[in-house]
């Protein structure tokens, strides 16, 4: 281990990677730290003997604008630009299409009072049309965007989001986990199953104390998700509160996905899709054989996500076979396997999904990407002010980071 590098890059998810991509070639010594036995962070895609499936990001949002989509291209993987089964429900089973159409509706006269009179309490769910029928499809919409329900999410945080997204999604058969942890470049000293214990500073030197020895970088990118920030597994010097404070007020939300596997001739048709139940908040969202795999992903995103949390993962995929069979007939339930399952709810070194900003604290994203001294600087998902809760978004901030580094450092580059 390089006890003294010039810039030292905490995480190796997609922000790291994006800030040792600028970095590389760039004359500065760098390592990075990676608390989990593999890079990516939160982008993972799993091995399993049926398919390849990603237990985290899967979809390349805004793709047309994307750096991972011109990423994946140079390095010669594919990138699936074709139409998707998401939002559809396969021949219409338990979900209507008058009914998906009044859905969407609601989801839409929602959407267009947070972007053009958005409530003062800044509380998403004060949008909600009291009477709707559809409040609790909402919440189920609400916790897959953002992880939690429309009670905790800044109307203004979400508004922002939505204007910058271009609403492109594609896909990378391969895995978006695979693209994302292929591309760490050459040079970079990789340090994995190495967590930060304590940050401290040791005059114009930044002390990050590891199980494995201590690092003394001149400089530091921090990509470390808010709930670590905010958190107490690892020290922090107190000159720090201001920015884990930042980090509190952006908390990660809950979703998990499981994958059945299908065994045998099934009737699940080939990119297919379902929602489990609309008026259930807690839904689970099922993308059926996707590129003709013989698996079913369920994603869950807030009290779903947080029931698995609780319940664990076996009641998880007990209930995701339930609403499975009570939309295709419960002689599916001899074709479907639990296969594997996500927890990053469960993971120390992340505790989460992905950012939001509480109600009327929008400016915590920004709060948060302020750099330390000229000396630590912050990037991740949560940093960015459109572009939260993606991969490309938190490859930008690593690439912003390792600017600001860059011209702090440059005009005393050894």
């Amino acid at each position: 281990m390089n006890s003294d590098p010039d810039i030292a890059i905490i995480g190796a998810g997609a922000a790291g990677i994006g800030a040792a991509r600028r970095l590389a070639g760039g004359g500065f010594s760098v390592s990075i730290l990676e608390a989990l036995p593999r890079l990516g962070g939160r982008a993972w895609t799993y091995e399993t003997p049926v398919a390849a499936v990603d237990l985290g990001c899967g979809w390349l949002h805004s793709a047309d604008r994307n750096p991972w989509t011109r990423i994946a291209e140079e390095k010669g993987f594919v990138v699936d630009r074709g139409p998707t089964a998401w939002g559809e429900q396969f021949r219409d089973l338990g979900f209507p299409k008058a009914e998906r159409e009044a859905a969407g509706r609601a989801f839409a006269r929602w959407s267009e009072r947070i972007s053009t009179t958005p409530p003062v309490s800044d509380r998403a769910s004060d949008a909600l049309d009291p009477d709707s029928p559809w409040i609790a499809y909402l919440q189920a919409l609400s916790g897959y965007i953002s992880g939690d329900e429309l009670e905790h999410i800044s109307a203004m945080d979400y508004a922002a989001y939505n204007m910058a997204s271009t609403g492109c999604n594609w896909r990378v058969p391969t895995g978006y986990g695979t693209v994302i942890s292929s591309s760490l470049p050459a040079g970079i000293k990789l340090h994995l199953a190495t967590a930060i214990e304590a940050l401290t500073f040791e005059g114009r030197r930044i002390a990050l104390r590891t199980s494995s020895g201590t690092l003394r970088p001149r400089a530091a990118i921090c990509t470390v998700s808010t709930n670590v920030l905010a958190g107490d597994s690892t020290i922090w010097p107190s000159v720090l509160d201001p920015w884990r404070d930042a980090a509190a007020r952006l908390p990660l939300g809950s979703n998990e996905k499981l994958f059945l596997e299908i065994v045998g001739d099934s009737p699940f048709a080939p990119e297919s899709y379902v929602i489990g139940d609309a008026h259930d908040p807690a839904t689970g969202a099922y993308y059926i054989r996707p590129f003709g795999s013989q698996v079913i992903e369920c994603f869950l995103g807030g009290a779903g996500a947080r029931a698995i949390a609780a319940d664990g993962s076996d009641a998880g995929f007990a209930r995701a076979i339930d609403q499975l069979a009570e939309l295709f007939g419960s002689s599916v339930r001899r074709y479907l396997h639990p296969l594997v399952a996500s927890d990053w709810s469960g993971t120390p070194s992340i505790g989460g999904a992905y950012s939001h900003a509480l109600p009327g604290q929008v400016d915590a994203r920004s709060a948060l990407a302020r750099p330390f001294d000229d000396r630590l600087f912050f990037a991740g998902e949560a940093t960015h002010t459109t572009d939260f809760s993606t991969a490309h978004g938190a490859y930008e901030s690593g690439v912003r980071a390792a600017e600001q580094a860059i011209a702090a450092l440059a005009p005393n580059l050894r």
